[in-house]
């Protein structure tokens, strides 16, 4: 078992594994706690009282976080080439088709996002064992499949994320990063609350929100008392 060092002690000390925090309390403490150098990201998981093997209850989504994740993204847009331009004045990083699917086919996958026009779907299916496992194919469900690509890309540079429940029924997803204020970390986190609240499925039973917790790169997670949140 690797040993502890003083500096993670002293950190875990500071969060009571027994307590159940409010929300802006643990997101208070999350900055607090945060051990690393660099600007880390804030990450909550939520596990919900669904049953991901039933297609009904599969949670996906996307939420578009009102302050973003801190984090710029790459976007690449596959199109034909009357929607590259709106694809550039949008913001997109990258843009084009034939080439980046040579390019991706070849090992290249420097983005983290990819939109695509239903139309070219076809092609991009050549790549889909290199894009699947990544979590970078287009999908309708999520807004990376649109004729709108303009719309999508500037959605994804406005902090628009998306999200997908795990076979464990928990729900991965960024709120910010250990710079972000507590207001502006709670307002993140309970947009995506609420989303997740609106798309409870019918057929789940018993209590949806089963637990909440909040953890920073490297830092220990930090149990959100479900009841406080409004």
């Amino acid at each position: 078992m690797a040993k502890l060092s003083k500096k993670r002690k002293a950190v875990n000390a500071k969060v009571d594994t027994n307590k159940l925090y409010p929300l802006r309390d643990a997101l208070a403490l999350v900055k607090e706690v945060n051990m690393t150098k660099f600007d880390a990201s804030v990450d909550m998981h939520i596990r919900l009282g669904v049953d991901p093997r039933k297609a009904d209850q599969a949670i996906r989504g996307t939420v578009t976080l009102p302050h973003g994740t801190g984090k710029v993204k790459r976007v690449l847009v596959l199109c034909t080439p009357d929607k590259e331009e709106e694809a550039k004045n949008a913001g997109a990083d990258y843009v084009g088709l034939d080439e980046y699917i040579t390019k991706i086919s070849q090992g290249w996958t420097d983005v983290d996002v990819i939109i695509a026009m239903p139309s070219v779907m076809a092609k991009i299916g050549q790549i889909g064992r290199i894009l699947g496992p990544r979590g970078l194919m287009p999908n309708p469900k999520t807004g990376t499949v649109t004729l709108n690509v303009g719309d999508a890309v500037a959605d994804v540079k406005k902090g628009k994320i998306s999200f997908r429940v795990d076979k464990y029924g928990i729900i991965h997803s960024p709120i910010g990063r250990v710079s972000f204020t507590p207001e502006k970390l709670a307002d993140n986190a309970l947009e995506l609350i609420t989303t997740l609240e609106r798309m409870k499925p019918s057929t789940a039973k018993g209590t949806y929100m089963k637990s909440i917790s909040v953890a920073s790169t490297m830092s220990p997670g930090i149990a959100i008392d479900t009841k406080t949140i409004k």
